[in-house]
């Protein structure tokens, strides 16, 4: 065997030590680090958890002077572990390979780091592990995108189906703009029904898909409203200020914390969307609201044009 294929399944370490320069950093690793988690693209593993296992080296530069046994110093252990954990608890994500970004990205975020390898192995999916190892090092001139938080918050609003209709519409997207703030439009279903089966995931999919569609009528009775699934998208939008119509499907169904709010109740299930986002309110027009909500609801009736 060649030490080239060896290398190939070693653990980070020994990968490491091998693209070493003439200047070696200091190392330090996470082991087979187990936990269970919903993860992965295929039906079969939505609604289920599977034991995935971290292997994660971290080359950081040497310290000058004297440690003198001070913690702050170093780059503690924990702070791996504590990556691993937040992009986990982030939102349920189909690809190892973007959960192990994720944690590299999180990972060289601290000053200490310069270079992570992170392995990550799915260890239910077949007689042996299936993974993907990545390396990535810190850039100075690019910090990574959760290194900073200077989106303002958004505007929360649901539309219920007499608003999406009205006349007013461009004079309340018009009043909503001037505050600055990033839109955010959520909708629920057309009035015409669903297809309806006895199956509680399928129906679930169907319901949210029918608020897409909703989504995309609202999105041709505005040119300023634009169609957005991810929260890449959402960031980029609210960054850029560009007026977003929720479609709620791929959010939803990857919440770590699946919402108690069904598709059919919409304004239930946007008031969950408006607390991700920690939202002061959300403003409901035209539409009933439901008897308890995540966030304070300020309703407007479908025929008032002062908002």
């Amino acid at each position: 065997m060649t030490d080239e294929t060896r290398l190939a399944f070693a653990h980070p370490s020994e990968r490491a030590a091998a693209m070493a320069g003439d200047t070696p950093l200091d190392r330090i690793s996470l082991r087979d680090h187990i936990v269970e988690v919903e993860i992965g693209a295929f039906q079969a593993e939505r609604g289920v958890t599977q034991r995935i296992c971290f292997n994660v080296v971290v080359e950081v530069q040497p310290l000058t002077g004297p440690i003198d046994d001070d913690v702050d110093r170093i780059l503690s252990y924990d702070r791996v572990t504590e990556a691993i954990a937040a992009e986990l608890a982030d939102e349920r994500l189909n690809l190892l390979e973007t959960l192990a970004e994720r944690v590299a990205d999180r990972i060289l975020l601290e000053p200490q780091a310069m270079k992570a390898f992170v392995r990550i192995e799915k260890l239910d999916r077949g007689p042996g592990a299936l993974g993907v190892e990545i390396v990535r090092a810190h850039d100075a001139h690019n910090t990574p995108a959760a290194a900073t938080s200077d989106t303002p918050q958004p505007a929360l609003v649901f539309l219920g189906q007499s608003a999406i209709a009205s006349a007013h519409l461009p004079g309340w997207l018009d009043q909503l703009e001037a505050t600055g703030r990033p839109l955010i439009l959520c909708v629920g279903a057309a009035d015409v029904p669903a297809p309806q089966v006895p199956h509680h995931m399928a129906q679930r999919r169907i319901d949210l898909l029918a608020i897409e569609q909703n989504a995309w009528v609202l999105a041709a009775r505005d040119d300023r409203c634009v169609v957005v699934e991810t929260r890449t998208e959402l960031d980029w939008a609210m960054k850029n200020g560009q007026t977003c119509v929720w479609a709620p499907s791929k959010i939803v169904l990857d919440s770590v914390e699946t919402p108690s709010a069904q598709p059919r109740d919409a304004v239930a299930l946007a008031a969950w969307f408006a607390a991700t986002f920690e939202a002061r309110e959300m403003l409901v027009i035209g539409a009933e609201p439901p008897h308890d909500a995540p966030v304070p609801l300020r309703v407007i009736p479908a025929g008032q044009a002062k908002l």
